[in-house]
């Protein structure tokens, strides 16, 4: 098994980078971590950087074990609400939160927000995380099609993030799954997904004959599509097993 990978963030059109991406590795472990901080006035890059930075410290002290994503999902939630109420910013700081982790044996992964984890085997998408957002609140109760979520009105308005009050945890961790030779991964980031298709992720999987090269494509149709459109930030990881 050899796992490889490409990370991937821009400013885009706006004055600073919110996102944050972190890749890994630890003996034959790896974590990958990508957020997107809320907030704006570098509050946001704030948020997604405590998350990001906690995933990374407890991959480096215990590796990924059958307990890693959650733990940093509970650490990183207490460590942002604490910088929160030293910086009387409890409105403010927030931020989506996708993390992967593989070792020999499985992948597992959890999500909160609207960042994206895509699954693909071999050159077919198996499946997406589901947004914690109004648009996908719609698709659940069959107002509106999967298709119309990149281009409604509310498509930026999440219901779930790291940084909000919750009595239960907001986040959703996936079923593991055993690693199989030939799968991919994109880790992104709405200011990404929104401007790809999922055919033309596939596609740019097919033409591809390394995760740098996958990315690379994935950010020029990216790119292309966002032109003209106040370009958000926009960031992706590209993880592949052969």
């Amino acid at each position: 098994m050899k796992v490889t990978y490409c990370t991937l963030s821009d400013m885009g059109d706006r004055k600073n980078n919110e996102d944050r991406v972190v890749a890994e590795q630890r003996h034959d472990d790896y974590c990958f971590g990508l957020a997107d901080g809320l907030g704006g006035h570098e509050k946001g890059e704030v948020a997604s950087s405590i998350v990001t930075d906690t995933a990374v410290k407890v991959f480096l002290k215990e590796g990924f074990t059958e307990f890693y994503l959650r733990e940093v999902f509970e650490i990183a939630q207490e460590n942002l609400m604490r910088e929160q109420k030293k910086l009387m910013l409890e409105e403010e700081m927030k931020t989506t939160f996708v993390l992967l982790g593989i070792n020999k044996e499985q992948v597992n992964w959890g999500h909160i927000g609207d960042s994206r984890l895509y699954h693909f085997q071999g050159k077919r998408l198996v499946k997406h995380t589901l947004d914690h957002s109004v648009p996908q609140m719609l698709v659940n109760i069959g107002e509106i099609e999967e298709k119309d979520i990149r281009e409604h009105p509310d498509r930026s308005r999440v219901l779930k993030v790291m940084g909000m009050e919750w009595e239960r945890p907001f986040y959703e961790i996936a079923e593991p799954i055993p690693v199989i030779l030939g799968q991919s991964f994109l880790m992104c980031t709405d200011g990404f997904w929104e401007n790809i298709v999922e055919d033309d992720m596939v596609k740019c999987l097919k033409k591809s004959k390394s995760v740098y090269e996958w990315v690379s494509r994935m950010k020029e149709i990216v790119k292309e599509n966002a032109q003209g459109k106040d370009m958000d930030n926009y960031s992706a990881i590209g993880v592949w097993i052969r």
